[in-house]
């Protein structure tokens, strides 16, 4: 029977779920860098055992931690992240310029086919890879090269690289997302990027519908069909048909279209998940009842899944990287939220059940599928 592994990065540590093929039963194995905030953790696709986790504070700085043998044993790897002697600045929220400062790494992805090859998104900004499994990183300097780099200025969060997605089919094509500058697109393995916000509005700026400063919180894909992208947006949830080159609002009747994370069940293409929330100002579920929504249109037509959720006085929020799915026959799916829980669907959203509960709060959450 195949096994689940959960890998839960929260404000003071990591930490390791797994169980068998009925994701009834639990096993907590953590915290793994207790004390140390760990943005992100994530399995290799290529090799089930490669681990690398992004551990960092402010007294002690950034540090990639990776572990060989399923995070049994960690090491640190690498903590050289030096911007490619680009010289200037972003935009700052009054409008100032602000240099260019390396600050952390949000989030890590693994290549599909090496587990040597990761990209790391970093604060400010900028996209960096490694191809010797984390001891050594270079900077993908044609993102920031990118001539809007200057218009570019930070969501609340900071201005952070958040989201990687790397063609299932194309290997030279990677999508990434910037808090708040939008979303780009590299056909040629991250020498040049190409902005792709066209159809994107956002109030806030002056120019509403201008080429970049959007304030993208998470894309998401199914594998077969990468062309196809869905958005979580600082307000409105988007589908792109055309790899990005335009986008279209199918937030339809949910209850509110501010949220962080969204997700891709794994065998149906057109069904997405969501975690609406109040506002931009009011970071909990609307209500005060937890409700993850589900389309199986592809948007428009969104059903609020709420059996085993909390539905009275919850107040928590689900941040953009806390949600993944799993590829068993049965699709699960997973959230973190920043009151501790992590919750599992073992039925693709029917029902819901909390497997860990006190943590710290969750930061990101990913799933492996284990033989």
């Amino acid at each position: 029977m195949s096994q689940v592994r959960v890998l839960v990065g929260t404000k003071k540590g990591a930490f390791i779920l797994t169980s068998d093929g009925t994701r009834s039963r639990w096993k907590v194995d953590g915290p793994h860098f207790g004390g140390w905030e760990i943005y992100h953790v994530k399995g290799s696709p290529a090799d089930p055992s490669r681990l690398y986790a992004s551990q960092s504070t402010s007294w002690f700085g950034q540090m990639i931690q990776r572990s060989d043998d399923g995070g049994k044993s960690w090491a640190p790897v690498g903590n050289t992240f030096t911007y490619d002697g680009i010289a200037g600045t972003h935009q700052w929220y009054d409008g100032t310029p602000h240099p260019w400062e390396f600050k952390r790494v949000w989030h890590l992805e693994p290549s599909r086919t090496d587990p040597d090859t990761v990209y790391a998104g970093a604060e400010d900004a900028a996209l960096f890879k490694t191809s010797d499994g984390g001891k050594s990183w270079s900077e993908l300097s044609g993102l920031r090269k990118h001539g809007s780099g200057p218009r570019w200025q930070p969501g609340a969060g900071g201005m952070c690289l958040h989201t990687i997605l790397l063609d299932p089919v194309d290997e030279k094509r990677i999508f990434i997302a910037i808090s708040a500058a939008g979303c780009f697109r590299s056909d040629d393995g991250g020498g040049s990027w190409k902005p792709i916000n066209r159809g994107l509005r956002s109030e806030f700026m002056p120019d509403p519908t201008a080429e970049v400063g959007h304030c993208v919180h998470r894309i998401a894909l199914h594998p077969s069909r990468p062309q196809v992208l869905f958005m979580q947006k600082h307000w409105d949830v988007m589908r792109s048909d055309d790899a990005g080159d335009s986008w279209r609002e199918v937030s339809g009747n949910l209850p509110s279209d501010f949220g962080f994370p969204i997700d891709v069940h794994a065998h149906e293409p057109e069904t997405v998940y969501v975690v609406p929330i109040l506002s931009d100002s009011q970071h909990f579920p609307p209500d005060g009842r937890l409700r993850v929504y589900r389309t199986r249109t592809g948007g428009g037509e969104w059903e609020a899944l709420t059996k085993g959720l909390p539905q009275r006085n919850c107040f928590v929020n689900v941040l953009r990287d806390a949600m993944a799915v799993d590829s068993l026959d049965s699709c699960g799916v997973y959230f973190g939220t920043t009151g501790g829980q992590v919750y599992c669907s073992a039925d693709s959203g029917d029902t819901w059940k909390a497997i860990v509960r006190d943590l710290p709060p969750v930061y990101s959450v990913e799933v492996q599928t284990l033989p």
